[in-house]
């Protein structure tokens, strides 16, 4: 129950809780100043170690304990190095073409890749599966980059309908075809942990290029996926 009138609340902050609810997100790209790599990762690490550590010590827990002493640390090394090393382009995976030797000019699904992604407004995870299809334009890919650019895009602080958009982008770029075609479905920890607390419901996002506009086309993928 809202004990306190809505007018008395400052009302960038009746819009920033809004934003983080309604699952609003703000541009196709992260969202990322000029200056984000001006720092190396070890220099990161150390000053995010700091901040988590003044941040458990205001919650109020004991650092001295055996086993919250290292975790500032563990969290620091844990954000650059693992869930949002996607931040850094260096990171970005190494993709190479095959001519289509087979000459194969149907579409290639990979189905069921596993999603681990952060949402941005809460900073707690999204867990789900993303599927992904191409058609040839001559040129083929390894099956395990695609697994890589799911991977690579997923690796940060994100929104899933912008995930869903970089991923059938990059696609779409090193491939070099419209032919693409990328849904994703996944489990909200802001929604079934926090808030609303509903842990049944998921979220479906998809996008769709050139071939795979086309009715049966699309039919076809999402029956192999079905």
């Amino acid at each position: 129950m809202l004990t306190t009138p809505l007018n008395t609340y400052p009302q960038e902050d009746i819009l920033i809780d809004a934003i983080g609810d309604d699952h609003v997100g703000t541009a196709f790209d992260t969202p990322l100043r000029e200056d984000a790599f001006k720092l190396d990762d070890a220099t990161k690490i150390e000053m995010i170690e700091k901040h988590f550590k003044s941040i458990m010590e205001i919650m109020g827990l004991d650092l001295t304990d055996d086993s919250l002493r290292g975790t500032p640390k563990r969290v620091a090394k844990m954000y650059i190095k693992e869930i949002f090393s996607g931040l850094n382009p260096a990171n970005k995976p190494d993709v190479k073409l095959f001519d289509n030797k087979y000459q194969y000019n149907q579409m290639l699904v990979e189905k069921n890749i596993t999603l681990f992604s952060n949402c941005e407004h809460h900073f707690v995870p999204i867990i789900g599966k993303a599927h992904v299809a191409y058609i040839s334009s001559g040129k083929v890919i390894g099956l395990s980059k695609l697994n890589r650019i799911v991977q690579y895009y997923s690796q940060r602080p994100q929104v899933q309908e912008r995930l869903n958009i970089q991923i059938a982008n990059e696609l779409k770029k090193v491939l070099d075809t419209e032919d693409v075609a990328v849904v994703i479905e996944a489990t909200h920890l802001c929604v079934s942990s926090r808030g609303i607390k509903d842990i049944q419901s998921a979220t479906v996002t998809a996008e769709y290029g050139g071939k795979f506009l086309e009715h049966n086309t699309r039919n076809e993928f999402l029956t192999y996926i079905a």
